[in-house]
């Protein structure tokens, strides 16, 4: 893949490994969810990196290459707060927050933080409580976590036989390899399970909707529209309808993909490059009158 490049920021909660789909201008920042890999949003940064759009992604602490910091690190917010000062060390305020999963729970957290460093929002399949029935191969994903297998195809086999991707797809062959490290007996995902169980402790125990009501930027909910499971839902309807009663500027979009594959889907490059490429609010006023 050319044009990316990878580099490592300090921040205050440790180092996170940053991968920089280039473009320029305005920085989209790219939050991958609970046990993902910067590499998610590849797709996603091939088709809206422009000379005036310039898209990063990232590991989460405890995921892909960035440090495994100490238990009692982790939680929505710790992580929001690495966003934060990823978006200041690149000079990027205000910056496109777009999310996945529980990245997207991170993105409304940032956004409650520090709202003026947040120009806009995206929440990829990612909104309030998930339904049961899609849980089942969520946990599935997740028990590959520590496990050794005697070779990465071995890995992806495992991965394949879930069924939720196709990892013959050379984005989704790229984002698994990428996750695994050499160690003895075979290869095993960097993702840190320590790291991930007590983001699902923080989300067992906070509320998903309380991040909503200090929303104010303008927001796209993109919907994944194949079911996971048993015909469960990541976004309910329920959660997507009350969403956008109270969000005072927000809308959805319906892609046809599954909760893991909307992230690396044409359609869901084309809504989220027409979002971010609209001028208004949460744009400074010299660009609106420059450009609008």
């Amino acid at each position: 893949m050319t044009g990316v490049t990878e580099h490592d920021l300090e921040v205050t909660g440790g180092r996170l490994r940053v991968r920089d789909h280039g473009g320029s201008g305005r920085l989209a920042l790219c939050v991958p969810g609970l046990s993902a890999n910067a590499t998610s949003f590849d797709l996603l940064g091939e088709r809206i990196a422009t000379p005036e759009r310039h898209v990063v992604s990232l590991d989460l602490r405890g995921r892909g290459f960035s440090e495994v910091t100490p238990p009692g690190t982790y939680g929505w917010p710790s992580h929001a707060r690495d966003l934060l000062d990823v978006v200041r060390r690149l000079d990027g305020a205000p910056a496109d927050l777009v999310g996945h999963s529980m990245g997207a729970y991170v993105v409304m957290a940032a956004a409650g933080i520090d709202g003026g460093a947040v120009r806009r929002i995206v929440l990829v399949d990612g909104l309030g409580q998930p339904e049961a029935a899609a849980l089942p191969p969520i946990v599935a994903g997740l028990q590959r976590l520590g496990a050794v297998y005697p070779s990465a195809d071995d890995y992806l086999e495992r991965v394949r036989a879930i069924g939720v991707v196709d990892t013959n797809n050379r984005y989704w062959d790229r984002y698994y390899r990428y996750d695994l490290e050499p160690v003895d007996g075979g290869v095993r995902s960097r993702t840190n399970p320590g790291a991930v169980m007590e983001d699902v402790q923080w989300g067992a125990d906070h509320g998903q909707r309380d991040l909503w009501a200090r929303i104010t930027q303008p927001t796209l909910l993109v919907c994944a529209r194949r079911p996971l499971g048993d015909g469960g839902f990541i976004v309910s309807a329920e959660d997507r309808a009350e969403f956008l009663r109270s969000a005072p500027d927000a809308r959805a979009v319906d892609v046809d993909a599954n909760h893991y594959t909307v992230v690396a889907t044409d359609a869901t490059a084309r809504h989220v490059a027409e979002f971010l490429d609209e001028l208004g609010h949460g744009d400074p006023p010299q660009l609106r009158s420059q450009l609008g």
